[in-house]
């Protein structure tokens, strides 16, 4: 059922952003501190049986110059640089297996897929810890509340640099034409492409489907699922602790990295998402300072579009880069 606005509010929605007078501050120090680690990318070429690709395993220093796994896949008959998509993964999940990733490289694009550090566990296997926390293996969620009472200590924190990171990794190689750059993912996947769209000021596109981490806490007042939920315990826990909560994930917000991001961008959300619901993404979208579309998905809940969405995603790289 429809659990949110009607669409004719959404389309209006902005809601008053929470912005910590240091955002910008805070994110330059982070990245600056991230870069005094060398990038070291390796890509090791890979023998997966595809016939028509060429897939390397790939290694990347991330936030606090620690590894950070990924897949990088390429059209094997190539004859110069490539327009390359980064893509980012939902809650819970891993890179799991180069298989797994084989549309945008038949698409005739470079690929380049980021693990997600200490994830993997869930419903997709990865192979980054998180050194951060015990450097032991990928873990099963939550991931929400860690490192919530300070910025700095925050879990996302990582994540974000570590996109941003694989950007300049995806940059690094020869193969990829280093103006063409999208970044993509789905749910969680899309709050961090809107993150690296706000942070990497020259990426080409963005395409956040049905995006997580945006709006928090309109979020935690409208719908008691997971990942969302796990804000709502810690709060219901931690009585003292609500109003902190929510100034660090203020640093986190989608809708204020939307307002600073200038590519072009394609949205997408269902009407009945009772996960990432409709408004928290509309007020993203609505803020966004580059050139946007969205696409509405009436009847879907959380897993939007799917295949339907890929082919929109589809005509709106041919379109962008025709």
């Amino acid at each position: 059922m429809f659990i949110d606005m009607p669409l004719e509010q959404l389309q209006a929605y902005r809601p008053p952003r929470n912005e910590p007078a240091d955002f910008d501050a805070f994110w330059s120090q982070t990245l600056a501190e991230a870069r005094q680690f060398p990038l070291k990318a390796v890509f090791k070429p890979i023998e997966t049986g595809l016939r028509l690709l060429d897939v390397f395993d790939v290694t990347y220093s991330g936030y606090g110059g620690q590894p950070i796994k990924g897949w990088f896949l390429l059209p094997r008959d190539r004859s110069k640089p490539l327009p390359c998509v980064v893509e980012y993964i939902g809650y819970g999940g891993g890179r799991g297996h180069p298989l797994d990733w084989l549309l945008w490289a038949n698409a005739g694009y470079a690929h380049f897929v980021m693990d997600m550090r200490g994830q993997g566990s869930s419903w997709r296997t990865g192979d980054t810890p998180d050194p951060e926390l015990d450097g032991a293996n990928p873990q099963y969620p939550g991931f929400m509340t860690r490192g919530i009472l300070d910025p700095r200590t925050y879990y996302y924190r990582r994540v974000f640099t570590d996109a941003v990171r694989a950007v300049e990794a995806a940059r690094s190689n020869p193969a990829v034409d280093t103006r063409r750059i999208a970044v993509t993912g789905g749910s969680q996947g899309g709050g961090i492409t809107l993150a690296a769209a706000g942070l990497v000021p020259d990426l080409a596109a963005s395409m956040p489907d049905v995006p997580f981490l945006c709006h928090y806490r309109h979020a935690t007042e409208l719908v008691d699922s997971h990942p969302y939920q796990e804000l709502t315990r810690y709060c219901k826990t931690h009585r003292d602790k609500i109003d902190t909560v929510f100034q660090t994930l203020s640093y986190f917000d989608g809708v204020n990295f939307a307002a600073r991001a200038n590519s072009s961008t394609l949205f997408s959300v269902g009407l009945m998402d009772d996960v990432c619901p409709p408004s928290t993404v509309f007020a993203a979208y609505n803020y966004y300072a580059g050139p946007r579309q969205i696409k509405v998905w009436p009847y879907n809940q959380h897993e939007g579009g799917e295949t339907f969405q890929n082919v929109e995603k589809l005509k709106f790289l041919a379109a962008l880069w025709q």
